[in-house]
């Protein structure tokens, strides 16, 4: 019985200490209209202008290096990343650890990601670890949700490609 208390008190811990895996699809609290509104900057410190992209779809996945989902769903990121190299679409991994921090993790895996820090997070009202925001050519959010998503499975591909394909209608 003893063992049995134990557990679950364990069991309740660890689920307070993680962030979401729910695999239902959540939609996050639109944190802002267009990419505008979002204050990036490089690992080294220099401030991103996110005007730069204009006229490319933007994949923005909030996450952190303790969210085990985060980390779970990296390599789908990766692999979808791979399958649109020749596309019109920039991938952004973006925390709002410390610099450091992100880049120790970079380090520690072989990821081939874009790593930035996200200055405004709270700003944005992120509710939940990862949160993925897709913004379209023109900038403006097409796609905002928490928790882990398979990226490289074809409906999600094509939800990709479709906002990637959204201005030219």
């Amino acid at each position: 019985m003893k063992t049995i208390i134990c557990n679950v008190f364990y069991l309740f811990v660890f689920s307070l200490m993680s962030c979401t895996t729910d695999t239902k699809k959540q939609t996050a609290a639109a944190p802002t209209t267009g990419i505008a509104n979002i204050k990036l900057k490089e690992i080294n410190g220099k401030s991103i202008d996110v005007g730069e992209y204009k006229g490319k779809t933007v994949f923005i996945n909030v996450w952190a290096t303790w969210c085990k989902p985060c980390i779970i769903e990296m390599p789908t990121i990766e692999s979808v990343q791979k399958k649109l190299v020749n596309a019109n679409i920039v991938f952004l991994l973006a925390s709002n650890e410390e610099p450091e921090q992100i880049k120790n993790f970079s380090k520690k895996h072989a990821f081939k990601f874009h790593y930035v820090y996200l200055e405004n997070m709270e700003a944005m009202k992120i509710q939940a670890l990862p949160t993925t925001l897709i913004f379209n050519p023109e900038g403006k959010l097409q796609f905002s949700e928490a928790g882990f998503r398979k990226w490289d499975d074809a409906d999600n591909i094509e939800l990709i490609t479709k906002i990637m394909n959204s201005h030219e209608k």
